[in-house]
């Protein structure tokens, strides 16, 4: 591939570099080859424009910049955030075109419809892929690492996993969007066959700043997408749904509380599963389901799964027979123990995360509801206080102790927290999170649930710059060995 073909469609480039051979397209400085083209991206702590020069002596074919620095073999664009993922779909083959993708995005829910999406279509024997929170799935097995992005990795890796899903024949790839991945434009704009909305509820404004921008990055899926799947029980949620049909993109909405294109009727709630009636709107059919989780959070995440996927082009009934054989989703809502009390482990880690978590699991406690959390380090502090106070609304007993603390003193996420739990409501606070799992496991009567959240499926705990083993699966086998013996 040379210079002209890899920017042909993207923007005009001078004829004396379009003859040069491209090797690879990069933005770290330290990934760059002889005939790599390197591109120049602004972030909030580093500039790549100074590494421009460096790139170009060590080989690289040109330079992509935005702001005009005179040096040789330099292609200047409006932005060139916004046209990296372009350069290395078009590198890597625009694989996207390949796939049939479905994206999620919102505050909620991604990893659960992701993995119920994926586990549909290789259920109803598709080769499948999956990007997101519990990690990496090219089609042959799940690989996990937290030492990179945990959502959606950087655009050179995305689409190394886009072009290597179509070089193992995969067909279908299911993709966690996060609003930090949307903003900064990691997407080509090759697009998606689906895009889905969950909710919007605060987060992240350590990062977006007001719940506004933090929309506005979430609602830039909807741009890149063939049709939508949207949640309009969920305020943002309608406005997603006006700005698809503003824009002409054809649209699917899904309600567990009214009527929309895909609803639910007669939803039955237990302690292992669920079922309810799904009614396809359009072609006035319903479906029986069954499902193995609880909630109407996740009833709605079913809904949305099976919408999903009906999109892509499966039948309606196979979908549902194929949804009723899943077990589960890692880290949610999964049970860790069931005995005279249940301990059960889940992702929740921000207010609505937890108001819906707790309020699922309240009526189903014939005992006591011994919730346990913690807020994560270096993340945005002003929802502590709302968690503390969703966690209380719902619960008989409160622990709080940690999450991934980094760098941040793990008290002060406690305080910060424990400033919305109402006076009269009693807590306890650990610091060590092992010993508020065994605390919460000693004071535990039957009839309890123990609920342990934030952390879910994750096997670590990021304390400063180390990434400590973790599993609350093992801390709590440990307690019953410790308990045995």
């Amino acid at each position: 591939m040379n210079c002209g073909e890899l920017f042909e469609g993207i923007c005009d480039i001078p004829q004396e570099i379009s003859r040069l051979s491209v090797a690879g397209v990069t933005s770290d400085s330290r990934e760059v080859e002889t005939d790599f083209v390197f591109v120049c991206i602004k972030g909030g702590n580093f500039d790549g424009h100074t590494m421009a020069k460096t790139a170009l002596e060590k080989g690289a074919s040109a330079v992509v910049t935005q702001t005009p620095l005179g040096l040789a073999r330099e292609i200047c664009v409006s932005n060139s955030r916004r046209i990296y993922p372009e350069l290395l779909s078009a590198f890597y083959g625009h694989p996207a075109r390949k796939l049939k993708i479905c994206a999620v995005t919102g505050t909620n829910g991604k990893t659960t419809i992701t993995d119920l999406c994926a586990k549909i279509t290789r259920g109803l024997g598709h080769r499948t892929g999956t990007i997101g929170t519990l990690g990496v799935d090219t089609g042959g097995g799940l690989s996990y690492s937290h030492d990179g992005p945990p959502t959606t990795p950087e655009p050179r890796r995305l689409y190394q996993l886009f072009a290597q899903m179509v070089n193992e024949n995969t067909e279908y790839c299911f993709v966690e969007a996060s609003s930090q991945a949307l903003s900064q434009y990691r997407f080509a704009e090759d697009g998606f066959r689906v895009g889905i909305f969950t909710n919007l509820t605060r987060d992240h404004l350590d990062y977006h700043k007001t719940m506004e921008n933090y929309f506005e990055a979430k609602r830039r899926l909807f741009d890149m997408c063939e049709c939508a799947v949207v949640n309009i029980d969920d305020e943002y949620g309608v406005k997603i749904a006006e700005y698809c049909r503003e824009k002409g993109v054809p649209l699917k909405t899904v309600s567990v509380d009214g009527i929309a294109d895909f609803y639910t009727e007669f939803v039955n709630l237990r302690p292992d599963g669920s079922e309810f009636i799904l009614t396809d709107s359009a072609a006035q059919k319903s479906y029986p389901v069954k499902f193995a989780l609880t909630g109407k959070y996740n009833v709605m995440n079913a809904v949305s799964a099976v919408t999903a996927v009906s999109l892509m082009g499966m039948p309606l009934d196979e979908i549902v027979a194929a949804l009723a054989k899943i077990n589960g989703v890692s880290g949610r809502l999964e049970t860790l123990y069931k005995g005279e009390f249940t301990v059960i482990r889940d992702y929740a880690h921000t207010a609505d995360g937890l108001c819906k978590l707790l309020s699922a699991l309240k009526p189903l406690t014939s005992g006591r509801l011994i919730t346990l959390f913690g807020a994560a380090g270096e993340r945005d502090a002003g929802k502590r206080p709302d968690m503390g106070e969703a966690a209380a609304r719902f619960s008989d007993i409160l622990i709080v102790t940690t999450d991934s603390p980094r760098h941040e003193n793990p008290q002060t996420t406690i305080d910060d927290v424990v400033k919305g739990i109402p006076q009269n409501v009693p807590h306890e606070e650990f610091t060590d999170r092992k010993a508020a799992i065994f605390r919460a496991l000693d004071i535990a009567e039957k009839g309890d649930i123990i609920a342990l959240c934030g952390k879910g499926h994750e096997d670590y705990q990021a304390i400063g710059d180390t990434y400590f083993h973790f599993d609350e699966r093992e801390i709590v086998e440990e307690y019953f060995a410790n308990k045995k013996n």
